[in-house]
């Protein structure tokens, strides 16, 4: 971001929303997709056998459903499982695209702020191909700008659906527009203040 700033007056970054995004990648497609890349045969075929012959079933007091086999998601918990989320991912160029799990981010410079559109439309039609759901409704927008800059530029125009912020918290960090973090460290002055006065009453208590 810092690096993009020095050239442009502004960066925009959207965190992209998908619905159930874990539970809905279809294993074919992951794995059509994991053959292309640069993996040792064993590698893939100890992938293959992990997605494959996955079943589910649901008991309900002392009833035990049938199994169902699982051809689609992504199994949280496992150590593969965000890596495999990850492969999936398409941009256009001028564009960036960052993934941690299923947390996905465009990076749009402002030389490239017209394109917004249509890569979120790209974006909609990718996920439709991979059985995944766009939720713009769910996503925001954030115009990071450098607050040394004497002279202000005016700031693109709202795309619909999308909520622009002025403040992102991303990866469990805090961060406002100007690339400062300073919400974060007083919400956690404020957390650390409320768990000494805790033990400060639980002393008192005698415990």
């Amino acid at each position: 971001m810092t690096h993009l700033l020095l050239t442009n007056p502004y960066i925009i970054v959207i965190a992209l929303d998908f619905s159930k995004a874990f539970d809905t990648v279809r294993h074919h497609t992951l794995l059509d997709k994991i053959a292309q890349l640069d993996l040792p045969d064993h590698i893939y075929n100890w992938l293959v056998n992990f997605f494959n012959g996955r079943s589910h079933q649901t008991k309900y007091g002392n009833v035990m459903s049938a199994l169902k086999s699982i051809s689609t998601r992504i199994f949280q918990g496992s150590a593969i499982g965000p890596a495999s989320f990850v492969v999936n991912g398409s941009v256009s160029d001028g564009i960036d695209l960052l993934k941690y799990a299923d947390d996905t981010y465009l990076i749009t410079p402002a030389v490239n702020v017209e394109s917004r559109s249509t890569e979120l439309s790209h974006v909609t039609e990718w996920a439709k191909r991979n059985n995944l759901k766009l939720n713009l409704a769910k996503s925001h927008e954030i115009i990071f700008v450098d607050r040394k800059r004497k002279h202000k530029v005016p700031e693109p125009v709202e795309i619909p659906l999308l909520q622009r912020d002025k403040v992102i918290k991303t990866l469990g960090i805090t961060i406002t527009n100007g690339l400062t973090v300073s919400p974060h460290v007083q919400s956690v002055i404020a957390s650390c203040a409320q768990v000494l006065y805790a033990l400060r009453v639980l002393r008192a208590h005698g415990l």
